[in-house]
């Protein structure tokens, strides 16, 4: 327990930024597997996320909460870089500091984000 106090003024003082997530684009399974949709998917399943749109934009505050309407899925695989991002961070294969592109796991219908550091 002392350790959690020790390190809360530290936490507070750390500059966090607003992230900008845009979605650019969504893959289709036929994007993935061609005309061979694999038997074990069912028919009828959706081409495409259906939650998502590309172009749509949400923006991430300094409290690093998820935005409203955005999925909880993907959420949890763009938090690593969104977190990295929020916090000062950049990538060194990115040209352009304070942006990154990273995608949701979703093997049948993978979106791809473009996280960017607002000041």
């Amino acid at each position: 327990m002392a350790a959690r106090l020790y390190l809360l003024p530290v936490i507070l003082l750390v500059e966090r930024s607003k992230v900008k997530i845009t979605v650019e684009r969504k893959l289709k399974m036929s994007d993935i597997f061609g005309k061979q949709i694999p038997k074990s998917i069912k028919k009828g399943a959706e081409e495409d996320c259906p939650r998502l749109k590309v172009g749509q934009e949400f923006l991430v505050m300094e409290d690093g909460q998820m935005p409203a309407g955005f999925c909880g899925w993907a959420w949890h695989d763009v938090h690593r870089e969104l977190t990295h991002l929020r916090f000062g961070g950049d990538f060194p294969w990115m040209e352009e500091p304070g942006v990154v592109y990273a995608c949701c796991t979703d093997a049948l219908r993978p979106v791809i984000f473009k996280l960017q550091r607002i000041k």
